[in-house]
């Protein structure tokens, strides 16, 4: 259960924090980057929706890195036509799986391929995984539409971290204490638990629709491909990477909670925490999926042999955790990438 409480996306209310003072340095990346002095400050009398716009630009800034020196740098995929650039993000993802096909599955089944039972459960899983995904962006856009993002941005970082933990954890724990057949109390905790990840996540609506969309198409061909190696790899070949994921998961949550603690003055510190919160966590939400994938795979054969029950909705919230944390980062990869043209 440890890896499923560190595995909660603490990007968004990190970025929250209040500045100490007005005049510090607004040049930090996404995860922790501060938002303008007066966005933490007292609600006004102002329209919810004219505070909001006025905010956008303000939530947009915060995606700037403090190492200015990489906005000289030209960048191939954020220039040219749009089908150069749909051609350079096709390129790159197919030579993405190709290369994880042909590191990390060499030793592929021995038994002839995935059996029905296998394949079944796995699919039921990825459709939970995407019905989760999409109430989260459905229940996120309303959200935002209300004047939610404008709330959650104006509440102190502290009870915004504190309460996403508190209604996350609570609903997670109980979908995956509640038995598969309580059918009612078992979606209904599912459906709370997804909302919730929606509250935090909605002020992200603040950025571009196309940046999220490719940030999308992004994460879900990453994991598309990690989780076919993990479909068609040996068995059981990835479940020893539990205890190292773990590990490493620690240390990037670590790293997302060091701008809430040290002063803006230790700039290499905080610079070293960013990369080690955005790369490294790329690599080990990478390395869950196709553990995760794996994970799925034996869950099912346990269940074929009648030691296990079949739950397809605790498997799909770990996917959804998978997909939520490297979605936030492909955000904050393409926000970058964007300022370098």
């Amino acid at each position: 259960m440890a890896s499923f409480v560190l595995r909660r996306p603490f990007a968004l209310t990190s970025a929250l924090k209040q500045l100490p003072k007005a005049t510090a340095p607004a040049a930090r990346a996404f995860h922790s980057s501060p938002v303008k002095q007066e966005l933490f400050s007292q609600r006004s009398s102002t329209p919810i929706a004219t505070t909001i716009a006025k905010s956008r630009p303000t939530f947009q800034k915060a995606f700037r890195r403090y190492d200015s020196s990489l906005q000289g740098i030209p960048n191939p995929a954020a220039s040219g036509t749009l089908g150069q650039r749909f051609l350079y993000g096709a390129a790159m993802v197919g030579g993405s799986v190709v290369a994880l096909n042909l590191v990390f599955n060499r030793e592929q089944r021995e038994d002839g391929g995935m059996p029905p039972y296998e394949r079944a459960y796995l699919n039921d899983t990825f459709l939970h995984t995407g019905l989760g995904l999409g109430i989260i962006g459905v229940a996120a856009s309303a959200l935002h539409r209300s004047g939610w993002s404008y709330r959650l941005m104006s509440a102190n970082p502290w009870v915004v971290l504190g309460g996403g933990l508190v209604v996350s954890l609570g609903t997670m724990f109980g979908t995956f204490s509640t038995h598969p057949d309580n059918y009612v109390q078992k979606y209904a905790l599912w459906a709370g638990f997804n909302v919730a990840q929606a509250a935090v996540l909605s002020p992200l609506l603040f950025l571009q629709p196309a940046l999220l969309a490719r940030a999308g198409l992004y994460t879900a061909a990453m994991m598309g491909s990690i989780a076919f190696v993990g479909a068609t790899a040996k068995q059981e070949k990835y479940l020893y990477l539990g205890g190292p994921l773990l590990a490493g998961v620690a240390l990037v949550a670590v790293s997302g909670f060091a701008p809430l603690v040290l002063p803006v003055t230790a700039a290499r510190t905080l610079m070293w925490s960013e990369r080690i919160w955005l790369y490294g966590g790329l690599a080990v939400f990478g390395g869950f999926t196709l553990y995760d994938t794996q994970k799925i795979l034996h869950h099912a054969r346990l269940a074929e042999r009648g030691q296990a029950r079949k739950d397809v909705v605790n498997e799909s919230i770990s996917l959804e955790l998978d997909f939520l944390n490297i979605f936030i980062r492909m955000v904050q990869i393409l926000g970058m990438q964007q300022r370098r043209k």
